[in-house]
């Protein structure tokens, strides 16, 4: 029974749609989870043909789960994982047991935010960045700091604006700094706040050839943390400027040594000049494979589990359309009550898809990471300015009744 193995998932989001389009390519799928409720709550996942609860963290545990799997006879054709920090591992995984074309190294540094920065350090890609470790001297490092504020605070493996501080001057920096050495952090990435439109581009690489498969405008909202609150994928964009892009992105790939998978890149336009926001071994999360497959008709979680087989991906586009993801946030904090306006936002014209992602009971607050926005409207239109207008507009239909803490 040819088999795919999945470290870790989200309920929702790119990891959950790579689950469903392992099961639509005909294989026997298999959910290794450390989320107790995923098993409580069992027929949520109708695609999962079997789901192991174990420790995701505990590279014996799970080798020894692949071998258990292995003795049933099914055949194990990849070991994947689509969300952080788990990329690495599966790819680690594949390598132990030979089943992959992929190789883990540069996954395992692009999951390292500072051996990012260090391997990327002589490129004009790189902003200036310090690292900062907890036995060194604040004073004297907070000293060599000055001039070059404002600053962004973060552990080297941060993910989903998680642990991601603004520091304005010296005072904010000590806070920052203090604040993360308390969660148990040793070491702590310091980088140049970049300040101008920042792009989100989506990439896999087959074979070595590196392939662009959406470029990203992103609105980013500050609350306590950057949050992205909306996504522009350019369905058409000048040429010049996507040259640029591909060009930069090559540049950083072949430092990676990246023969095959996927990436998605964050990077600022300052001047002229491409900046390096960060890079993550996998597409995106939340509605991204969605926005993707709106606009250009392709899968990307699927054709990203084709290159981990070892299969050439399908990569063409079938069409070209704007595509704009609207998130929703909460503005205050409390117990979701209800939430209206889904059905009145579903029948609006270029509306391609509204989701909501908590339930009754849940307790909403103002974000401190990307994991709590909690829904999107999803509109396409052959004009950019329109998808925009048609997902902000329809947005505003969805309210959530909070009950207040």
């Amino acid at each position: 029974m040819k088999t795919i193995i999945f470290i870790g998932s989200n309920k929702s989001g790119s990891s959950r749609e790579a689950l469903k389009a392992a099961e639509r390519l005909g294989f026997f799928t298999i959910l290794l989870t450390d989320r107790k409720k995923f098993l409580e709550n069992r027929l949520d996942f109708p695609e999962v043909h079997q789901m192991v609860l174990t420790e995701l963290r505990n590279h014996n545990l799970l080798k020894e789960d692949i071998r258990a799997i292995q003795a049933q006879g099914k055949k194990i054709e990849a070991i994947l994982s689509f969300i952080d920090p788990y990329v690495n591992v599966a790819a680690k995984l594949s390598k132990e047991f030979d089943l992959t074309a992929v190789t883990p190294e540069p996954f395992e540094k692009m999951e390292d935010k500072l051996s990012t920065r260090e391997l990327l350090k002589d490129l004009p890609v790189s902003p200036y960045f310090a690292k900062f470790e907890k036995d060194d001297s604040l004073e004297d490092f907070i000293e060599n700091q000055k001039g070059l504020f404002p600053l962004i605070v973060k552990t080297p493996v941060s993910t989903g604006s998680k642990d991601v501080l603004f520091a304005k001057d010296d005072k904010q920096l000590e806070q920052s700094i203090n604040a993360l050495f308390k969660k148990g952090n040793r070491e702590l990435l310091i980088e140049e706040y970049l300040e101008g439109p920042q792009y989100l581009i989506e990439a896999c690489v087959y074979k070595g050839k590196v392939h662009i498969i959406a470029v990203l405008e992103q609105e980013i909202t500050f609350f306590d943390r950057f949050i992205v609150t909306g996504y522009c994928l350019l369905g058409d964009m000048d040429i010049a400027l996507y040259n640029k892009i591909y060009e930069t992105v090559c540049l950083v790939l072949e430092r990676f040594n990246l023969n095959n998978g996927s990436c998605h890149l964050e990077m600022r336009l300052i001047g002229n000049e491409w900046k390096l926001i960060e890079i993550n071994p996998r597409i995106s999360g939340g509605a991204m494979n969605r926005i993707i497959e709106t606009a250009y008709g392709i899968n990307l979680v699927e054709e990203t589990i084709k290159i981990f087989l070892g299969q050439e991906p399908n990569l063409e586009k079938k069409y070209k359309r704007f595509v704009y993801a609207q998130y929703l946030t909460s503005e205050s904090t409390g117990t979701l009550i209800k939430v209206t306006g889904k059905n009145r936002c579903s029948r609006k014209d270029g509306v391609e898809e509204v989701f909501i992602k908590p339930k009754k009971g849940k307790v909403l607050h103002p974000p401190l990471s990307m994991g709590d926005r909690y829904g999107y409207v999803l509109a396409s239109s052959e004009n950019k300015e329109e998808a925009i207008r048609i997902a902000k507009e329809a947005a505003k239909e969805i309210r959530f009744y909070i009950e207040p803490i």
